[in-house]
């Protein structure tokens, strides 16, 4: 069970941004509190500005520790990788009916699988399986990472003698050769969003992340959504480098609210439009809201391994077509939508309990021991 450790807490409030000496005090008496009621870690008081929020974010935010202690039984370990690993998720999104982006192409160096029309392991093979699916654009994703990493969008394909020649959307060219080489990757076909969305910026393809949970009679739920938006020249969304801008979405209506330009924890300021394209963000409603969310809940219901997701999806004339699906989600979106998720999220796991579903083995491997999850669960009862 964690512990204070106060030879890193007392080098950490010394630093802790405050006027003085007294309200660093105050700070660290605040922190000690939350530590022992939420088990708030550091990073996570600091980062949310616990020393701003009022008692009801505070009581609803869902923290790392907690959040892991309900994961471990809502997202079993055993179906980690049918998420994490997005060439496995393609195939299990194809399998279930949930619209997605097309998988053009998967990158696997390790061995060699003949005449696949979707398993590559050399250029040869890239470059054969892109030219019979006629291509002419693509992303380019490692299939392990994540937050944008890595990624990079082809505007054109250039199919040459013994390679491609990858024209990327910020001008700049590279061959295939030089892109394939120890890592997994896939290959997917560009999404087109709809005019509203790419007027918000036209260099990205901006996402609305939907908290989802499902429960045990096979009704599922939409937690939170909050839109994710590039910046001029950028071909992510993600938060996670910073310089983007995000925005709550309300789930009933479908209301642009809250818009922030995110540079960086603890410099975050709050927005009407975007600061590159001008466009209005705040007020706006998503289009086709009613049926996008309908969408959502059939993607979570069709996906039963993974209890409390959150996915990436993306906006099209076709509806929402999902971009990922992460089973293990950050905390951020709680400062996008301006309230925590706890209660959504531990009624969806006491429901479960409730109806003596306890993937033992999942539940108690790596991170916590048995002794350790009864004094969480008693530690966060309320």
């Amino acid at each position: 069970m964690q512990s204070i450790k106060w030879h890193k807490l007392l080098p950490w409030i010394a630093k802790y941004p405050a006027d003085s000496f007294g309200q660093r005090v105050k700070i660290l008496f605040d922190y000690i509190r939350l530590f022992r009621r939420k088990r708030l870690t550091r990073e996570e008081y600091y980062e949310f500005e616990f020393e701003r929020r009022d008692e009801e974010f505070r009581n609803d935010f869902l923290g790392w520790v907690e959040q892991g202690l309900y994961l471990k039984t809502l997202n079993p370990i055993k179906y980690y990788t049918l998420s994490r690993n997005k060439f496995l998720t393609h195939r299990v999104l194809e399998g279930v009916g949930v619209r997605k982006a097309e998988l053009l192409c998967f990158y696997q160096p390790e061995g060699r699988v003949e005449e696949s029309d979707v398993v590559a392991s050399t250029v040869a093979d890239v470059c054969r399986i892109l030219q019979q699916k006629q291509a002419r654009q693509c992303v380019i994703k490692e299939t392990e990472n994540s937050h944008g990493e890595g990624v990079r969008v082809v505007r054109e394909i250039e199919h040459l003698a013994k390679d491609c020649r990858l024209h990327l959307f910020n001008g700049q060219s590279v061959l295939l050769s030089e892109v394939l080489g120890e890592h997994q990757l896939i290959f997917e076909q560009l999404v087109e969003q709809t005019a509203q969305f790419a007027g918000f910026n036209p260099s990205s393809v901006n996402t609305v992340r939907f908290m989802t949970t499902l429960f045990p009679d096979g009704s599922a739920r939409i937690v939170a959504a909050f839109v994710k938006i590039g910046r001029a020249g950028n071909c992510v969304d993600n938060a996670g480098g910073g310089g983007n801008v995000d925005a709550c979405v309300d789930v009933e209506s479908g209301e642009i609210r809250y818009a922030i330009q995110y540079d960086g924890w603890r410099n975050i300021r709050d927005i009407q439009t975007h600061p590159d394209s001008g466009a209005q963000l705040n007020g706006v409603v998503i289009d086709n809201w009613e049926q996008i969310k309908a969408d959502v809940i059939r993607f979570q219901q069709a996906m039963p391994w993974c209890k409390a997701a959150g996915w990436d999806v993306a906006i099209t004339d076709e509806g929402a077509v999902v971009v990922e699906v992460n089973d293990s989600w950050d905390r951020t979106g709680q400062y996008f939508i301006r309230r925590g998720w706890r209660r959504e999220i531990r009624e969806c796991y006491l429901a479960w309990r409730k109806v003596g579903y306890n993937p033992r083995v999942e539940r108690f491997a790596n991170r916590f021991s048995r002794r350790e999850v009864r004094r969480l669960e008693k530690l966060f009862r309320n």
